[in-house]
């Protein structure tokens, strides 16, 4: 046997003891240590400090036996064999011993073997095993009384007596409510304080009730809706109820006379995630010469949690004009950070997606909440990388006469729809003003596509006015010059004038602007189509005008299918003809006949407005009289997703049903149904009377 395992072999037993006796005495430490972690943060939080106890406690002991080294074992010998004459050493050497050494070293190698190498070990420590088991069992008997006093529903809270009971009568004495959330809000059970509960949508809700003395039954009445009986248990009385809908309840009991009031059951519910762009600062970026790759960082935020993936939509959008050629493709982003704030950062290498001079390239990012059943779903706002287009060549001493070409952006009735179709997502984080701005914005980008094509029908452009008639006076203004190259076409003057012929005085002298030279370019049907074309435009500019985006978008879409037919038609030269009207039937002048001319009597349509019912309600308050209180609240609870404070106009409906003759209530639930009523679309708006100044200045007139 070589002198290294020798070595092992005796110092293998006192390891062993010495580790496992410090395993014994840490083992209660790390075990209270998870427990006390478990109570405090649930499992995996006592997961996690279990093993981080667990490590330090092996390190310690890996520690403790690498103390047991080759000194302390000849040391340990020396001392414990006076037979060896302090040289043990001599039997555990690395080193090559001498003549003399290894005479020695053959002595004493007879006297160990009647050693037992369990016997160099160190003794158990009992009092410190003991002490830490006991006083860790002390400490783990605290956690558990702890957590069953903790997860132990409080006793019932004494009810507040809004009602005289009679002699004999129950009445409600205590009360307890539980409010368990969704999983998926990752809230913990709480208990409230009132019997007007507040809860996310989803919750369950749990009652106990107490009464005094004991009815044969109790229910919870939900005000115009379901009963809900209790069960009586050690407790009180029980019950549970999903929080779904807004509504008013009120508690009920066998031989319970007296009206009780009622309580809300108003349900949170789980707002959509909110989507953001960090980098970069602009929604719209200009590719730099020479990058390869384009970061963009969204922070995604929702109430609750937000999915942990994403799903990244890059649109390209290759070409100008009409013809702009579009690719979609998505990939699935991961999110870090906090749940319920979570950023996504992705670099998008530019040399896959083939981009050209003039060409975008749009991200968005769609996100969702962790919302059980159905997840909301957001799709965030674009951010947009243009590769700028090369500029054109400068023109050298005709600064007046070059003209820049403009941009696809304004050019493109596609690119109008892109943006207002952009615009009416991003509607809830604009503000009104903000929205308006924006829409009219695109407004103004339709009407100049509009002039465009117009100019094919004879349609002269809105800015232009017209050149005020000839007179006579000498200080009026002189009309604006024409000459050659002004824009219009002249033509030649006739070489025979003929006096008094119009055509020819127009032809020598002026020219006509009621019709383009381009308009006879166009069949008949081809004209046909870009009119209708054109007016799709002008009703949506009307609308994005006005702020009303979605009202324009399917005239858009109307106007863009035109232009594509009218892309496709063939092109004719026409004739100049005048229009033809019917002829005149000049015996019917002035005989007041209108036999043939108009048409059947116009049918009036009967105006119908969704606020009959608390508008006839409203009216009907002001008199003394019975009101449809049934039938109002069943209105209400059909339209409690228009309604601002439902729930406070339920509460003021069910009071005047208990009390009918309150003049005091019937005012109450007026002054609700005022908040219900639609405002008139137009309102006329007090002019501003000018501050401080303005008033000095009426005061000093008056």
């Amino acid at each position: 046997m070589s002198r290294e395992d020798r070595f092992h072999d005796w110092v293998r037993p006192a390891r062993r003891r010495a580790a496992l006796d410090r395993v014994l005495v840490g083992a209660p430490l790390v075990t209270v240590l998870a427990a006390l972690a478990w109570a405090m943060g649930g499992v995996l939080l006592a997961l996690g400090v279990f093993i981080a106890a667990a490590a330090v406690l092996g390190w310690s002991a890996a520690r403790l036996m690498a103390r047991l080294d080759r000194g302390w074992l000849v040391r340990r010998l020396n001392a414990r064999e006076a037979s060896l004459e302090d040289s043990a050493a001599l039997l555990f050497a690395q080193s090559q011993l001498a003549p003399l050494e290894r005479l020695q070293a053959e002595r004493i190698a007879a006297r160990i073997e009647t050693i037992e190498p369990a016997s160099l070990a160190d003794d158990w420590s009992q009092r410190r095993i003991a002490l830490a088991w006991g006083l860790g069992a002390l400490a783990l008997g605290g956690i558990a009384l702890w957590q069953a006093q903790a997860s132990a529903p409080p006793p019932l809270a004494p009810a507040a007596q809004t009602t005289a009971a009679a002699p004999g009568e129950p009445r409600l004495t205590g009360q307890r409510v539980r409010i368990v959330p969704p999983a998926y809000t990752g809230l913990p059970a709480r208990y409230a304080d009132s019997l007007d509960i507040r809860a996310p949508l989803g919750s369950r809700i749990e009652w106990t009730l107490a009464f005094t003395p004991q009815p044969d039954a109790a229910a919870l009445h939900l005000v115009g809706g379901q009963r809900i009986p209790l069960a009586r248990g050690d407790e009180g009385w029980s019950g549970s109820l999903r929080l779904d809908v807004p509504s008013l309840y009120r508690v009920t009991a066998a031989g319970l006379r007296a009206a009780q009031p009622s309580h809300r059951l108003e349900p949170i519910a789980d707002e959509p995630p909110q989507v953001r762009v960090v980098e970069p600062a602009s929604g719209l970026v200009t590719m730099q010469p020479g990058q390869r790759s384009w970061r963009i960082v969204f922070e995604a935020s929702d109430d609750y949690a937000v999915d942990r993936l994403a799903r990244l939509t890059l649109t390209t959008a290759i070409g100008e004009g009409e013809n702009v050629r579009f690719s979609e493709r998505s990939q699935t982003v991961t999110g870090t950070g906090d749940p319920r704030r979570r950023r996504f950062v992705i670099d998008l290498p530019l040399a896959s997606f083939g981009l050209q001079p003039g060409s975008d390239l749009v991200a968005q990012l769609t996100i969702a909440d962790t919302r059980t059943p159905g997840p909301q779903v957001v799709r965030g706002p674009g951010v947009i990388l243009r590769y700028p287009a090369p500029r054109p060549a400068e023109a050298e001493g005709l600064d007046m006469m070059a003209k820049q070409q403009m941009p696809a952006y304004f050019r493109s009735q596609r690119q109008v729809i892109i943006d207002t179709e952009a615009l009416i997502k991003q509607r809830r984080n604009l503000s009104a003003d903000d929205f308006m701005v924006r829409s009219d914005t695109i407004g103004v980008d339709q009407r100049l596509l509009r002039l465009r094509y117009g100019q094919f029908v004879g349609m002269e452009a809105e800015e232009t006015p017209r050149p005020p008639m000839p007179t006579a006076d000498k200080d009026a203004p002189a009309e604006p010059e024409h000459y050659d190259g002004d824009g219009h076409d002249h033509g030649a003057a006739p070489e025979n004038p003929v006096f008094g012929d119009l055509g020819n005085i127009t032809a020598e002298y002026g020219h006509v602007h009621d019709e383009s030279e381009a308009a006879t370019l166009l069949d008949p049907d081809t004209r046909v189509l870009l009119k209708a074309a054109l007016d799709a435009m002008w009703e949506a500019e009307v609308n994005l005008r006005m702020g009303k985006p979605e009202a324009a978008l399917p005239f858009e879409n109307k106007a863009l299918d035109y232009i594509k037919q009218v892309q496709q038609a063939t092109r004719i030269y026409l004739p100049r003809i005048g229009s033809q009207q019917p002829p005149i039937d000049t015996a019917r002048r002035l005989t007041g006949k209108r036999e043939g001319i108009v048409g059947g009597g116009a049918q009036l349509t009967p105006f119908v407005i969704e606020d009959a019912v608390p508008a006839t309600a409203w009216r009907a308050l002001a008199q003394p009289g019975a009101i449809d209180l049934d039938g109002l609240g069943g209105w209400v609870r059909a339209n409690m997703a228009r309604i601002g404070e439902p729930l406070a106009v339920l509460a003021a409906n069910d009071a005047l049903r208990n009390d009918p003759a309150s003049r005091a209530l019937r005012d109450r639930l007026r002054a609700q149904l005022w908040t219900v009523l639609t405002r008139p679309p137009a309102q006329v708006r007090r002019r501003s009377d000018g501050g401080t100044t303005g008033q000095r200045y009426t005061q000093g007139l008056r």
